[in-house]
């Protein structure tokens, strides 16, 4: 108990030198301050830019795999484009042959997209428009909202019917001032009815792939507008949504190969003609990005603490030094070693975390700021910020307060400040 009360007083001593030399104080903590302002500002955007890039491409879904002709990765020096170059594209049939022999899916699809398409509807037209031609398992495989009207029907799917589901841009500028379902609109001169209208997405980070610019379409109509051939055409994609119970989707992907290459008569030596890719291995690359761009704001921000940290650390010993006397009437007065050691290293550590504080501080206003990013000072980074300054008051102060601690009474009390 009389070293908690030891202790506590060493904080109330550290505290009342701080409000005494409150110039000295603001700048001693002002090195502190932007260092740690800059790391937690840095992680703070960072963290933001990320889960908006992750969200633009919420459009690929979760826990899917994707069975495809080319397999993403870095277009670099290992990419083999050699090897994939002549494998088929998936078709119909592979999806047709996956969706009544998988077991282990939730649920699995074949969509193709082709951009930069026109719709019209008499004189309206609209440009650089997504057009997605998709099976009618496709609602099994990605979540999307609708404002108004339905999904396919299997006969449409299944006969490929000239009915579509189209974005709120499509519809604002090919029907302005009126009601889309029931209409038609003109694609590749094709007449199309209007069935749904999805809801809406607004911009992501890229300002596309939302479905505000996009149509779908039964994937048998599509075909009929685009041929997609082995080789050649618009590459289609089969995506599976697997369960939430197979941990990494291992399971599914055994499955997935196993089939495709059954279907695609492959020989136990022959190698994959097609890529089993998973969504996550986009966030994963965008993961890694922002990796780096926290490692570079480790270093500036650390620049900047490594500078406050000297300059506390200067302080410090010039405190000592004008305290030397009223150190060793503390200890003729039997103050112990560790008392005298807490004071000034609780006044080092005080410095840094106020220092600290106030940059948490700023960085938290800046939030309010519009930039289109939406960043929030998360319990994540707050915590990263107390730390640093708690660990950086404590490695600025150690040695100060050591020398403090192991001043002789009788020198430092003939010691004038």
């Amino acid at each position: 108990m009389k070293v908690i009360i030891q202790i506590l007083e060493s904080f109330k001593f550290a505290w009342n030198e701080l409000k005494v030399n409150k110039f000295r104080t603001i700048l001693s903590l002002s090195g502190v301050t932007v260092g740690i302002f800059l790391i937690t500002a840095v992680f703070t955007l960072t963290d933001a830019l990320e889960s908006n890039l992750k969200g633009s491409f919420s459009f690929l879904g979760t826990n899917i795999i994707n069975v495809n002709k080319w397999p993403y990765g870095n277009l670099g020096e290992d990419y083999k484009w050699w090897e994939y170059v002549n494998r088929p594209y998936p078709d119909l049939s592979d999806y047709e042959y996956l969706d009544e022999n998988l077991e282990l899916g939730q649920g699995v699809t074949l969509y193709a997209i082709r951009g930069n398409q026109s719709f019209k509807n008499g004189n309206n037209s609209i440009n650089n428009c997504f057009l997605n031609g998709v099976t009618f398992s496709y609602n099994d495989v990605f979540d999307f909202k609708m404002s108004n009207g339905r999904y396919f029907s299997r006969m449409e799917a299944d006969f490929g019917r000239r009915v579509a589901i189209i974005g709120i841009h499509v519809k604002d500028a090919l029907f302005p001032n009126e009601s889309a379902l029931g209409k038609t609109i003109n694609i590749n001169g094709m007449k199309f009815g209007v069935i749904g209208i999805f809801e809406k997405e607004g911009k992501n980070i890229f300002n596309s792939a939302s479905k505000d610019d996009m149509c779908f379409i039964p994937y048998k109509a599509f075909n009929r507008l685009y041929y997609s051939g082995a080789n050649r055409g618009i590459g289609a994609t089969i995506a599976v949504k697997g369960d939430e119970n197979d941990i990494g989707l291992v399971e599914l992907e055994g499955e997935l190969r196993g089939l495709m290459r059954r279907k695609h008569s492959l020989k136990p030596k022959d190698k994959d003609d097609f890529a089993l890719n998973r969504t996550e291995h986009i966030a994963n690359m965008i993961s890694g990005i922002f990796d780096v761009v926290g490692i570079v704001g480790w270093v500036i921000g650390g620049l900047s603490i490594l500078v406050g940290g000297f300059g506390i650390a200067n302080i410090m010993f010039v405190s000592v030094r004008e305290r030397t006397n009223i150190i060793g009437i503390e200890k003729s007065m039997g103050a112990k070693n560790y008392f005298i050691l807490f004071q000034f290293l609780f006044e080092s550590i005080l410095l840094c975390l106020v220092g600290g504080i106030v940059g948490l501080i700023i960085v938290y206003f800046l939030t309010f700021i519009p930039m289109g990013l939406e960043p929030e000072l998360t319990v994540k980074n707050i915590t990263i910020g107390v730390t640093v300054s708690v660990i950086v008051g404590t490695l600025s102060g150690i040695v100060p307060a050591g020398l403090a601690a192991r001043l002789d009474p009788v020198i430092a009390i003939r010691t004038n400040g």
